[in-house]
Formats: structure tokens, sequence, C-alpha cells
């Protein structure tokens, strides 16, 4: 499959950063795309809504359906699932993309953080899988992307962070036992995470700011690995637990300078690569 043209999408966290990144590269295609989001109203620290990401998808040649929903709320994610179906009469493709990040060691980390990156981390991938998987098994090629990286057993990536690491690994955990569950039925599980830290709202505000940004890639490089997964053929790739730069050399791409925030910077490499 070449492209998404006509393929229906439900993208987590879609209205910014690298939710809105794969969203829009899907509608370049022509395809339908479910943007579930919390903001609906413009806040003071990010940037876009749900509304506004559905115009930006339209601009780009998509359908887009706005979906005001909080992904740690069971009525609500279901809601959104049930209208997308009503919309778009199914769904084709889910992207787990929703992430909660507190980076701090056990003492200084509250347990209403703990529970704030479990609850959209882990449960709601869950959650979200749980829900779209009836119209997944009916899709003809169907794939569940979750943005979390690939699995390794080693203190350091624990260490200074265990509460958020032990959550994103959840979400890779979610992979490695789907794949290999909904492999007979032809459900692709794959994962997906950046070489290099992204320019992303969480990034600018609470990662590091300005200097940060300077030195990262834009969420287009994951955009375009990201579709290069869900065009393949979801019988075949399966499992896998994918890094952008690597997934993108492996079709044929050797330049990666257009990605860079600032031109010739020395990017820095993400959490637990």
């Amino acid at each position: 499959m070449s492209n998404l043209q006509g393929k229906t999408l439900f993208i987590t966290g879609a209205s910014r950063g690298i939710g809105k990144a794969i969203a829009l590269r899907a509608a370049a295609d022509g395809a339908n795309v479910a943007v579930l989001g919390k903001t609906a109203e413009p806040h003071p620290k990010l940037p876009g809504t749900v509304f506004s990401a559905v115009e930006e998808i339209e601009a780009a040649g998509g359908h887009a359906l706005a979906c005001i929903a909080d992904v740690r709320s069971e009525e609500q994610l279901e809601t959104a699932v049930r209208q997308t179906v009503e919309a778009f009469g199914g769904i084709d493709i889910l992207v787990n993309n929703a992430s909660a990040i507190f980076l701090a060691g056990t003492l200084e980390t509250p347990i209403k953080r703990f529970d704030l990156m479990h609850s959209v981390n882990v449960r709601a991938t869950y959650m979200a899988s749980h829900f779209c998987l009836p119209h997944l098994l009916k899709a003809s090629n169907p794939h569940i992307l979750n943005l979390s990286p690939p699995l390794s057993m080693e203190a350091k990536w624990f260490a200074p962070h265990v509460a958020y690491t032990m959550s994103k690994f959840g979400m890779s955990m979610c992979v490695l036992g789907m794949a290999e569950e909904l492999r007979e039925q032809g459900v692709a599980v794959n994962a997906l995470w950046p070489k290099t830290v992204i320019a992303t709202a969480a990034v600018q505000n609470l990662l590091g700011g300005d200097d940060i940004v300077a030195r990262s890639r834009t969420p287009e490089i994951v955009a375009d690995a990201a579709h290069t997964i869900l065009t393949s053929n979801s019988n075949e790739c399966t499992g896998n637990f994918f890094v952008d730069e690597e997934v993108l050399r492996d079709h044929g791409m050797t330049d990666f300078a257009k990605y860079a925030v600032t031109p010739g910077a020395e990017l820095i490499p993400d959490f637990f690569l």
C-alpha cells in the first residue's frame, strides 16, 4: 500500500506535536483523521487546539473529526471511537501518541504524577486498543502504532526516572503482547521512537526550552517514519520496535538535514537509545 488515501486514523494527542504531524502526513494522502485531544480552547503554554488541528488537516487534503476527550476517561474514549466510526464508517489505524512526562527520581515524583503517567501512557493505550480493536479487525491492512521506546531491561534507563520509564515501557509491553496476540488476525502492532530529541511543546516547556529545541529535529521525521510503517503490509510488519531514522534509512533516505531545527547543529539523542 503506497498511501493512506481513504484510510481512517484514530490519533490520540493529535492537536499538536508528533500526533498532529502524523495526522498531516496522512492528510496529504487524503486520509480521514479523528483528532483526539483535550484542548478545545487555546492554552497559554501549548500551541493549537483540536479544532485548529482539524482545520490544518483539511487544508492539507484530508478529512478530520474533532474529538474532545480525556484519554483517561473510559466513557469519553469509547464515545470518541463511536463518533469516528459513525463519521467515517470504520477505523483502519490507531496511533497511541498521547503521553504524559515527569522526569524525576522516586522521592521527587508526586504520586499524582505517577498516576497521571500510568493513566495516560499505559491505561489509555490499552483502552484505545481495546475500543478500536473490533473495528480494526474489520479493516483492510489494520495497524496499531504506539509512540514508545524499544524494550530494554537495563537499570540505566530506569534509575533517573523510574515512574516515567515504567509507564513508557508499559506502552511497549502492549506492543510486545498485542502483536503476538493479533498476528494471526492480521492486525499489525508496532512501536516507534525518535533517535533524537523532537521539538515539541513538552521539550520547550519541560525539558530545557530553546537550547534543547535548537538541537532537536522536527516532528516531521517521526511522521514520515510512521507513514512508512502504516503503509506496510500488516501481515508482515508487526511486533517491531522501530526508530524513526532507521526506518527511513531502510527505505533509502540518506540525508536527514531537512529535519533539523537548526541546520548543522549537534543533535541530542533521545531517551532510551
